[in-house]
């Protein structure tokens, strides 16, 4: 009796199995444990599919970073070599303001004294204020609130 129910059940479970592209299922019932499994070759599959992400990737990025790359690479590496950068201490997200209803700690023009915070930098849910480290003149902020910005990644220029 229990034979025809169990072979009954066993085509089922296969049925599930191959419609469902399944590589385990369990069935039991009344002390009777029924267990199919079958090795999936996924193996051909994962191996195109990185390869295709990776052709693409270099493609997009050389087209869309060569005209901006150059303009945007010297821009960046003189003001990571300028004395009046004032340069991120940590990674992270900055913000120019306390909050968003909030006018911008600095902007273009304004004249800081050394201390005087210019933006905060949010890491691990917590403000870190970035202080100036000279006085001067604000001649160029070189992020928008919300960016993520790296260790040592010039964020204000002061003259």
């Amino acid at each position: 009796m229990s034979n025809p129910l169990d072979t009954k059940i066993i085509g089922r479970m296969a049925e599930i199995l191959d419609k469902n592209n399944l590589s385990e299922i369990e069935y039991e019932d009344e002390g009777c444990r029924i267990s199919l499994k079958r090795e999936l070759n996924i193996a051909p599959m994962a191996a195109p599919v990185p390869m295709p992400a990776t052709v693409q990737m270099p493609a997009p990025a050389a087209i869309t970073s060569a005209a901006p790359s150059a303009p945007a690479a010297e821009v960046e590496e003189d003001y990571s070599k300028n004395p009046g950068s004032v340069k991120s201490p940590m990674v992270g997200v900055v913000y120019l303001s306390s909050d968003p209803n909030s006018p911008n700690y600095v902007k273009v023009g304004d004249t800081v004294a050394e201390g005087d915070t210019v933006c905060l930098i949010e890491a691990m849910k917590t403000y870190n204020p970035v202080k100036a480290h000279k006085g001067g003149r604000v001649s160029k902020i070189l992020v928008e609130s919300g960016d993520p910005v790296e260790y040592g990644e010039p964020l204000v220029v002061i003259e």
